[in-house]
């Protein structure tokens, strides 16, 4: 077992080494000679746009990850490569974003052309097309980051140097709405042809089943004499220039449908075919995967049709009268056509005969024309004049980071009706190729997670409804047969937000941050992760030791207070269960909390109190409704729970913010916050119905948690929302295991933490501690009487103050005598001793099994103590062990010296895979810290 993790810390030292080098490297390529991994130090890679010489491409920049972006003919990315690993992460040019107005959908920016989808070549870059449907670039300018939420700091809470808001750049990319042709634009005239005689470039392609079939009848070009299902077209080449094909045809005696006549597009991967159906008086669509009916044809009635090149979308028309068109499908295709087909081709515009002839038909083509470019400056708005759409992008100092986001303003005469948006589209390079499909995908070496965000303690799955990981249709190179492979990233709101924004008004999407990893190494991608929290949402780092006392009677809190304030402890909430009623709306009530925070403040001590806001139901009126009964109930997340747009949720908002600014009370536990609910009622005042009504909630949510980072006010939230606000949710673990007996909770416990630990930072997640009886148990479960488990309460302090993890002591008092009384201080003293690396971030050595030692070892390569090893002995004896400890993370590189908890010191040598190796002694159940420095 030792062999192997000699082994693989080995491996990890490599790599490591690999990764200083490249970053070495890198540095001397900018002129910064001994510039360290920027996960040690970080101070030179600082955030920057360059725009290039020739003035077609600008980038963000910070020295790790760049992404370029081509300004001219449109606006698109171009790259986006890590400059550390030098991994590409981009292998195809898509649209910025996409945005829906008035039911319309609207690429923004972006280029087509590109021949495949496996890689983007340099030399490819200047042949790309603009695509003139979509929104086009205008400007773009550079601000330095800006706050996205006004936070109150509360300094005794959180380490020191914390910045906020990150430094960085952003970049805000302006564009226009695009112009599309009408109906009475004037286009330059390719090729006109009313088929008097058959033109030169014409082939024809006639079928054999039928002697008759002709595409030449009687002397006469065009007119086409075919059985129903049989196959008779001519074919030309597609001039570069072309934007419109169209044509008019009589359908005359034909009865086809699939094989009915018309006019097909040829595409290297695939064909868009529209024609007349008179067979079942239908137009037909094939869009080059299904085929489409549409519409309806008028008996003996002879109709234009036509197709129309929008850059990388071919919209499908006809014409009653060539002038007044109606559009029948839009089909996305980022190709341009080789050839064009005209006449009876079979149900997906190829030339296979149906089963059966049937019976002979006369149609008749009588004219066929491709136009260029309008040769009029008469173009009209896609009913958009005067929107103007922003991309923003925030690129951050000393980490693989970027931010995106859009914003839509209205300088229109009109309201505009956003339905919903894409904020981010990106054709990744696929995280792994797979023949026949995997069930779990390894997705590209990225994390992408969104301020739209619910339903859970994790990130990714509290992300589900936003961040999405798609099949890429038209990358049919890849190795995937049915074309499955997850490598198109999408973020969008699952629904909505079908917001209307007003004449001058502006709509703001959600944000997305994007980390790109330099390894795959699981340590390292979690060092990175917690750094992005730490970035982003720097009161993370927030953390207050904090007890929940069990009664909010007036003489129960100031004891709790009282005793909070004797040991160190920094807050007091009043506990679920405890009778504080945060909905009262009652002065008397608010002026007995109002004494109790001041009576707390006096000491020194923050005070607060629990709500529980979702998994309730309160009345049918206020409910939210499930969309497919109409009624309460059934609904994704809970069996029943408050609308927050309902008048019940409006007013509970009211109240809570009442109450807070009332009695100067300091923290929030908001439990069952909001989980992504979506309300199929009409009646609530604050949404209009289905579409709307996650959006408005998600709303009401995070503009309050907002609101009380603007009055300091602390945030214990039991879901993902770090990123509007809250600083703890649970670390992970299940409230059931608190009731197991003592010994078996204290190993848990540590695994919880572990396991936590790998996406959170110490003090993003809190504990449980039951002083007293939860969730059943009995008294082998809990701590009460304190002093008769002073052992076992002591090692629970150790396990927590260790980890720099802060829990929920739940119960009326903290001590019970002066020894208990002592020991808590002791652990309290010993944490603010050594806040400072506690608070900084873990690399996980050995997970508890209850069968040997186990342990994590803190870092802080930029603080007083560079790092501090915590050891734990599960066993009733004594153990020794010989351990190899990775400080890589300390910035310790040759030599760390050490002194344990006795205060004995000692010099160890780092090896070239930057570990010591160490002999530690752990006494029975218990522990043993060291200080690295």
């Amino acid at each position: 077992m030792q062999v192997m993790k000699n082994i693989e810390n080995y491996i990890y030292g490599i790599l490591l080494c690999l990764s200083l080098f490249l970053s070495s490297c890198q540095s001397e390529k900018t002129g910064k000679i001994g510039q360290k991994d920027w996960l040690i130090n970080n101070e030179s890679y600082l955030a920057q746009v360059i725009p290039s010489e020739d003035g077609k491409e600008i980038t963000i920049s910070n020295g790790l990850i760049e992404r370029k972006f081509r300004i001219s003919p449109n606006f698109a990315t171009i790259g986006l490569k890590h400059l550390i690993s030098q991994e590409n992460f981009l292998r195809s040019v898509r649209p910025e974003a996409q945005v829906m107005l008035n039911g319309e959908y609207y690429d923004v920016g972006g280029l087509i052309g590109q021949p495949i989808h496996n890689y983007l070549s340099k030399s490819w870059t200047d042949s790309l097309a603009n695509n003139e449907s979509s929104f086009q670039f205008e400007k773009y300018s550079i601000e330095n980051i800006k706050p996205r939420l006004n936070w109150k700091i509360r300094e005794e809470w959180l380490p020191k140097d914390v910045k906020w808001p990150a430094p960085g750049k952003e970049l805000i990319v302006e564009f226009k709405a695009p112009v599309r042709l009408s109906d009475s634009t004037k286009l330059e005239v390719l090729f006109d042809d009313n088929f008097s005689d058959l033109n030169n470039k014409w082939r024809i392609f006639s079928s054999k089943e039928m002697e008759r079939n002709s595409f030449i009848n009687e002397g006469k070009p065009g007119e086409i004499m075919a059985g129903v299902n049989n196959v008779v077209y001519a074919e030309m080449d597609f001039p570069d220039e072309a934007t419109v094909v169209q044509c008019k045809i009589d359908p005359g005696t034909d009865q086809s449908a699939s094989w009915g006549p018309g006019l097909a597009l040829v595409f290297k991967e695939k064909t868009i075919k529209i024609n007349l159906r008179p067979g079942n008086e239908t137009f037909g669509i094939w869009d080059g995967q299904q085929e489409l009916e549409r519409g309806t044809l008028k008996e003996g009635k002879a109709y234009f049709l036509r197709q129309n090149l929008y850059g990388h979308q071919v919209v499908c028309e006809y014409s009653e009268d060539g002038e007044n068109w109606n559009e029948l499908a839009k089909i996305t295709n980022s190709e341009k056509p080789e050839a064009i087909r005209l006449g009876k081709m079979d149900h997906a515009g190829g030339k296979m005969d149906g089963q059966a002839a049937g019976e002979l038909g006369r149609s008749k083509i009588q004219n066929f024309s491709i136009f260029g470019r309008p040769i009029s400056d008469h173009m009209e708005p896609y009913s958009l004049q005067g929107i103007k759409l922003k991309v923003h992008y925030e690129i951050y100092d000393g980490i693989p980071l970027i931010s995106k986001w859009i914003s839509v303003e209205n300088h229109s005469e009109k309201t505009v009706f956003l339905d919903n948006f894409v904020s981010e589209i990106l054709a990744a390079v696929e995280g792994e190729s797979s023949v026949e499909g995997e069930s779990d995908w390894r997705l590209p070496n990225m994390h992408v997670e969104t301020d739209f965000a619910f339903s859970s303690m994790s990130n990714r799955k509290a992300n589900h409804s936003t961040v999405h990981w798609k099949p890429d249709s038209i990358y049919t190179s890849q190795v995937n047969y049915a074309l499955e492979t997850p490598c198109l990233l999408e973020i969008h709101p699952a629904i909505g937000p079908a917001k209307s924004i007003e004449r001058g008004g502006t709509f703001e999407s959600f944000r997305a941050w994007e980390l790109f990893f330099d390894s795959h190494d699981k340590e390292r991608k979690g060092l990175s992760t917690r750094k992005m929290y730490r970035t982003i949402a720097p009161w993370v780092t927030e953390n207050p030791i904090l007890m929940h006392v069990r009664n909010a009677d007036v003489e129960s809190v100031k004891l709790a207070i009282d005793q909070a304030a004797e040991v160190g402890f920094d807050m007091v909430i009043m506990t679920f269960g405890s009778g504080f009623n945060m909905e009262s709306g009652d002065p008397k009530y608010y002026r007995e909390i109002k004494n109790l925070a001041d009576y707390a403040h006096r000491k020194g001590i923050a005070l607060g109190g629990y709500s529980l806001l979702a998994s309730r139901s309160i009345s049918e009126e206020d409910d939210v409704i499930n969309p497919v009964t109409g009624r309460p109930g059934g609904t994704a997340y809970f069996g029943n729970s408050p609308c927050l747009a309902s008048s019940w949720g409006l007013e509970y908002f009211r109240k809570i913010k009442e109450m807070y600014q009332q009695t100067g009370l300091d923290i929030i536990e908001h439990d069952g916050s909001y989980p992504g609910d979506i309300c199929g009622s009409h009646d609530h005042p604050g949404h209009k119905g289905l579409a709307d009504s996650q959006w408005n909630q998600f709303k009401i949510i995070s503009d309050f948690y907002k609101w009380c980072r603007s009055e300091g006010i602390y945030l214990n939230v039991p879901d993902w929302y770090y990123l509007n606000g809250s600083s703890k949710c649970a670390m992970g673990y299940r409230e059931v295991n608190w009731s197991l007996p003592r010994a078996q909770q204290e190993i848990i416990e540590r695994q919880n933490i572990f396991d936590g630990t790998w996406t959170k930072t110490p003090s993003m997640g809190w504990m449980f501690v039951p002083l007293t009886e939860y969730h059943g148990g009995g008294s082998a479960a809990t701590i009460e009487p304190l002093k008769d488990h002073l052992d076992h309460y002591s090692q629970r302090m150790a396990n927590l103050f260790g980890a720099g993890v802060q829990a929920c002591f739940r119960g009326p008092r903290l001590f019970d005598t002066d020894g208990t009384k002592a020991m808590v201080k002791g652990w309290v003293d010993f944490y603010h001793q050594h806040r400072e690396v506690l608070n900084a971030d873990i690399v996980h050595l050995r997970r508890p099994d209850g069968n040997d030692w186990d342990g994590i070892l803190h870092v802080n390569p930029d603080g007083k103590e560079k790092g501090l090893l915590m050891v734990y002995n599960p066993l009733q004896t004594e153990i020794s062990r010989e351990i190899t400890v990775p400080v890589y993370y300390t910035g310790l590189m040759d030599e760390v010296h050490l002194k344990n908890q006795d205060g004995i010191s000692s010099t160890l040598q780092v090896d070239r895979n930057y570990n010591i190796s160490m002999k530690i002694t752990i006494p029975p159940k218990g522990h043993q810290h060291y200080v690295l420095n």
